[in-house]
C-alpha cells in the first residue's frame, strides 16, 4: 500500500482528528471537575457561610436578651429569649441538611449545648420568681456563660473551617484550570505539524476561554472583582464563566457587605444602602424610601451613657427587623446609614403598614430603657451645648417616606437628600410619627 500525499494527508487529519477528540475529551473533563467545584461553593459553601453567620447573630442576640432580662425582669424580654431560640432552631435545622463534611456531628453538639444553655434560661427564670435573683445572676455568669462561649466559639471555628474550603476549593480551580491549559496548549503544538489551520481552531476555541478562566480565577483570588469574563457560548465554557461571574458577584456581595456593615447592628451600611437605591432607580420599578431617625437621642446617651445608647440603637434595629418581618416580604431592605439613622427600601405599598408599626411599637419598646423617675416624669434633665440644665423629652422616633419609579430622583444622594428634608419637617412635630412626601405635597 502506497502513502500517497492524499492518504497521508488522510491519516495526518486522521491522526488531528484523534488528537482533538482527545483535547476536546480531555477539556470536557477538567470544565466538569471546575464546574462541579463553582457548584459546591456556591451552593453549598456560602450557603452554609451565610446559616453559620446567622445563628452566631442569633445566638448573641439571646445572650442579649438574656441578660437584659436578668437585670429589667421584663416578661417581653423573655419572649424575645424564646423568639431566638426558635430562630436559632431554625437555622439548626437548615445547617443539617447541608452535606458539609461533619456537619451532622456538629449541629448534634451544638442542638445539645443550646438545649442546655435554654435549660439553664429557664433555671434563672424560676430563681428569679423566687426572689432569688442573685443566684440567677450567678447561675448566667457561670454555666450560662460557658455553654454561650462554647457554642460561640464553635462557631466561629466552623465559619473559618468553611472560608478555608472555601480557599482551598477556589485554588483547585486556579490550579486545575492552569493543568487544563498547558495540557490543551501541548496538545495544540502537536497539531500544529499536521494542520495548521486545524490547531489555530482549537487554540482559538479552548486554549483562549481557558485562560480567561485561569486569569479570572488569579483575579478572584487576588480580590478583584471587576473584571468581566466574556464568554457567550452555550457549552461548558460558557457555564463555567457564568458560574465565575456568579461566584465573582457572590464574593463581592459578601466583601462589601463584610467591611461596609455597621459593627454595631450588623445591618448593611452606607454604601449597600446607596447601592441599593441606584439598583431599584435603575430597574424603573416603584419603591419608597424610608429614613427613620431618633429625635432626642443626644441628650439620652449624655446621660445614661454611650453603652445604653448603643442598646437603644441595637432595640430600633430589632424594631424595625421586626415590623419588615411581619409587614414586609424578603424583597425588603433594611440599612444603618450609622448612628441613629436608619434607611428602609420596601414597595410603596408596604411603607405605610410598616412606619405605622414602627411608631406604634417604638414607645412601649424605648421607656424600658429609662429609669422609674424619668418615665414618670415623661423627660429628662440635661445640660444642652451651652453647659446649662435644661428638660429633654423622652426619645421618638420620626419617619420620612419618599417614593420615585426612577423618573422624579437622579440617582441615590437626589433621593436621600429630599428624604432628609422630609424628615427635618417632620422632626417639628410632637411625638413619634411618619410622614410621606406626597402629605408635605398636599399641605404646600
Amino acid at each position: 500500500m502506497k502513502f500517497n500525499i492524499s492518504r497521508k494527508l488522510l491519516l495526518s487529519y486522521l491522526a488531528m482528528a484523534l488528537l482533538t477528540v482527545a483535547a476536546s475529551a480531555y477539556a470536557v473533563y477538567r470544565l466538569q471537575s471546575l464546574n462541579e467545584l463553582a457548584h459546591t461553593i456556591i451552593n453549598q459553601d456560602f450557603v452554609l457561610a451565610e446559616i453559620s453567620k446567622g445563628m452566631l447573630d442569633t445566638l448573641l442576640a439571646q445572650e442579649s436578651a438574656e441578660k437584659k432580662y436578668l437585670v429589667l425582669k421584663d416578661p417581653s424580654l423573655e419572649a424575645i429569649f424564646w423568639q431566638r431560640s426558635q430562630e436559632y432552631d431554625r437555622r439548626l435545622a437548615s445547617l443539617r441538611t447541608n452535606s458539609f463534611p461533619g456537619i451532622k456531628e456538629a449541629a448534634d453538639k451544638l442542638a445539645f449545648t443550646h438545649t442546655t444553655y435554654n435549660d439553664i434560661f429557664k433555671q434563672e427564670v424560676a430563681l428569679l420568681q423566687e426572689g432569688r435573683t442573685e443566684e440567677a445572676l450567678n447561675l448566667s455568669e457561670q454555666d450560662g456563660r460557658r455553654f454561650m462561649d462554647y457554642m460561640a466559639s464553635y462557631l466561629s471555628v466552623l465559619q473559618r473551617r468553611i472560608e478555608k474550603d472555601i480557599d482551598t476549593r477556589t485554588n483547585l480551580i486556579q490550579k486545575r484550570v492552569i493543568s487544563a491549559s498547558r495540557m490543551t496548549a501541548m496538545i495544540s503544538f502537536l497539531s500544529l505539524f499536521m494542520g495548521l489551520v486545524l490547531a489555530i481552531l482549537i487554540t482559538y476555541n479552548i486554549s483562549r476561554p481557558l485562560k480567561k478562566l485561569e486569569r479570572a480565577t488569579t483575579l478572584i483570588a487576588e480580590g478583584k472583582f471587576d473584571e468581566e469574563i466574556k464568554i457567550n457560548r452555550a457549552d461548558e465554557f460558557g457555564s463555567l464563566a457564568r458560574a465565575f461571574d456568579f461566584m465573582k458577584e457572590r464574593l463581592k456581595e459578601l466583601e462589601v457587605l463584610h467591611l461596609d456593615a455597621s459593627p454595631l447592628t450588623g445591618l448593611p451600611g452606607n454604601r449597600a444602602i446607596e447601592n441599593e437605591i441606584r439598583r431599584r432607580l435603575i430597574e424603573g420599578l416603584p419603591f419608597s424610601l424610608c429614613h427613620v431617625d431618633l429625635d432626642n437621642f443626644k441628650p439620652f446617651a449624655d446621660k445614661y451613657g454611650y453603652a445604653w445608647g448603643s442598646e437603644i440603637i441595637k432595640e430600633v434595629a430589632a424594631l424595625l427587623s421586626d415590623q419588615i418581618a411581619q409587614s414586609g416580604t424578603a424583597e425588603d431592605f433594611l440599612g444603618h446609614i450609622g448612628g441613629d439613622d436608619y434607611i428602609i427600601l420596601c414597595s410603596p405599598e408596604r411603607a405605610e403598614n410598616i412606619c405605622r408599626g414602627v411608631v406604634a411599637e417604638f414607645n412601649s419598646r424605648i421607656l424600658r430603657f429609662y429609669n422609674e423617675k424619668d418615665r414618670q416624669r415623661g423627660y429628662i434633665v440635661g445640660s444642652n451645648r451651652s453647659g446649662l440644665q435644661q428638660k429633654f423629652p423622652l426619645i421618638t422616633v420620626t419617619i420620612a417616606i419618599v417614593t420615585d419609579d426612577g423618573t422624579l430622583f437622579k440617582g441615590p444622594l437626589e433621593m436621600a437628600k429630599a428624604a432628609a428634608e422630609l424628615k427635618e419637617y417632620a422632626k417639628a412635630l410632637p411625638g413619634s410619627n411618619y410622614v410621606k412626601r406626597e402629605d408635605l405635597e398636599e399641605i404646600l
